[in-house]
């Protein structure tokens, strides 16, 4: 379904140039949940941010359902908007917007009237438990119930990806295992492929399998799938 050869991606940094990643291949199936892990500086941010269409300076080539990514950065952004999610750490949601408000955003951007709007992010707020809490806006939730209106937002639009940077990483460990068992269960519903970049061994072991990069190349030998 995703597939990337040969991704190789260098930074300047002042008068240093550093490699981030070299010749990163693999494939990644429809409705998989994949773990990129590797410690800090391995390039484990940088791939994911290549695969989400976020940074779209490398060499390689990657293709999804046999269709290679544009470096068009309209093309890119057309492609982000209807085939790609994100949830982050931070939650990045809009402070002055209710949790629908919030959930509906992509599918305002992709042309939604605003009826289908509200009625679609209700729904996929009650599908992850915050039937509740519809219009309440983020300083009145929980860091586990603003990370829930963060993947419902992911997945409201039944994108082909989701890009997930350490989403687990702020949360205790009873919310951690809540928002794990959703991600996982709606993206298996839906059919949605998850990346994961992650440092958290309880989102890691939960995924259907685990990449691991080392200085900024993919250790094949350390690649594991769930029993």
């Amino acid at each position: 379904m995703l597939e990337f050869n040969q991704i190789s991606k260098r930074y300047q940094l002042g008068k240093q140039s550093v490699q981030a990643l070299t010749d990163a291949s693999g494939s990644i199936a429809k409705g998989e949940m994949v773990a990129l892990c590797g410690p800090s500086g391995s390039g484990k941010s940088t791939l994911l941010n290549i695969l989400g269409m976020l940074d779209m300076d490398y060499q390689g080539e990657i293709t999804m359902s046999d269709v290679q990514y544009s470096k068009n950065r309209m093309e890119a952004a057309k492609t982000r908007r209807n085939q790609l999610g994100f949830v982050f750490q931070k939650f990045n949601l809009v402070p002055v917007m209710s949790a629908w408000e919030n959930v509906a955003y992509p599918l305002m951007l992709n042309g939604y009237s605003a009826l289908e709007q509200k009625r679609l992010a209700i729904a996929m707020l009650e599908r992850v438990g915050l039937a509740d809490f519809v219009n309440h806006r983020p300083d009145n939730l929980s860091g586990g119930q603003q990370q829930r209106v963060a993947i419902a937002r992911a997945l409201v639009h039944k994108p082909a990806i989701v890009i997930a940077d350490e989403p687990t990483a702020s949360l205790d460990s009873h919310t951690a295992s809540v928002v794990i068992d959703i991600m996982k269960s709606l993206g298996k519903e839906i059919g949605t492929t998850f990346i994961v970049a992650t440092h958290d061994p309880r989102m890691a072991s939960h995924c259907d399998r685990t990449i691991e990069l080392l200085d900024g190349s993919i250790n094949q030998e350390a690649m594991k799938w769930a029993s």
